[in-house]
């Protein structure tokens, strides 16, 4: 094990990463059920590490824009809980939910109530009350991570988006079974657009890791301002570690432990409180819809370096 005892260390180590992903076998498969990312490489490969004071390291593909699908659920959890704190509880749990992200089994014996806010259900109910919040939750949050990560050029891929929509009958069907539950402030048609414009921004590792940061700074934002207090910003931390890698959270936590949150385009976003940030993209996913080599670079980030939360 090497531990890390500088930040100028971190170059090397992701190098190294690197370098040990490239002779991994079997990167997984991409996103078939999104036309617009089957297309995707599986053996792309980027990582990127954002310091607090937003200095970045990064190897391989991590300056490519790539879609960020389900990790954008972190950002619209924080920009609705910093409006409407505990309130938002009241309409989405806080537990992991054991099923895919896209399962509709749990909605009807739970009267409407999604378990967390980054499976679809969940997220569908954050995106509705941001947008009730703001008139516009994907233009939002499109701001919000232009400013955090300092480039102003970020976008919506309006391919992806129509991908999306039009192979979004079971986000829909979410839809309409929570609206009946009277849990659905908006029309839902007008919802799935923000959603899937919402998921359809493309950023790059060094964006993503450094959008995160106000995660690893308790709340704190790129501009020094306060987005979320210490304990909202330790809830959304939380929620992460425990429910942001779907049903295979545990296991994550498990081999990489650290909060995470992962989506379907290959990325996943983690956070070292009061450290660093982390971004990792490689678009091959396992069976449950998490990246491959991911998963195993940021288990070896945290075995090099010996950072972890526990």
């Amino acid at each position: 094990m090497v531990i890390m005892s500088s930040p100028l260390t971190f170059q090397p180590i992701l190098h190294r990463i690197a370098a040990e992903i490239e002779e991994t076998p079997g990167r997984g498969r991409p996103a078939d059920y999104i036309p617009a990312l089957a297309a995707c490489d599986p053996h792309r490969f980027g990582m990127a590490v954002a310091e607090l004071d937003g200095t970045v390291y990064g190897v391989g593909d991590w300056r490519q824009p790539f879609s960020t699908q389900s990790i954008t659920k972190v950002f619209t959890l924080a920009l609705d809980l910093a409006r409407e704190a505990d309130e938002l509880w009241e309409h989405v749990g806080r537990e992991p939910s054991g099923n895919p992200f896209n399962s509709l089994v749990q909605l009807e014996y739970e009267s409407g109530i999604p378990r967390n806010p980054f499976i679809n259900a969940g997220a569908l109910v954050v995106t509705d009350r941001l947008h009730s919040q703001t008139g516009d939750a994907s233009g939002t949050l499109l701001d919000f991570l232009r400013a955090e990560s300092g480039n102003e050029h970020l976008s919506i891929n309006q391919d992806v988006a129509a991908s999306e929509s039009a192979n979004g009958d079971r986000n829909a069907a979410l839809g309409h079974f929570m609206a009946a539950y009277g849990n659905i402030g908006n029309p839902v048609p007008v919802l799935l657009d923000q959603y899937f414009r919402q998921c359809s921004i493309e950023a790059s590792c060094a964006d993503l890791a450094l959008a995160t940061g106000f995660l690893a700074r308790h709340g704190i934002r790129a501009d020094g301002s306060r987005l979320l207090t210490q304990s909202q910003a330790k809830q959304v931390n939380a929620v992460m570690l425990t429910c942001g890698t779907y049903d295979a959270a545990g296991e994550f936590a498990y081999r990489v432990g650290l909060p995470g949150k992962s989506g379907v385009g290959g990325g996943i976003i983690a956070v070292v409180p009061g450290r660093c940030t982390l971004c990792v993209w490689s678009p091959g996913l396992d069976e449950r819809g998490n990246s491959v080599a991911g998963v195993a670079a940021l288990d070896r980030f945290t075995t090099l370096t010996g950072v972890s939360v526990f």
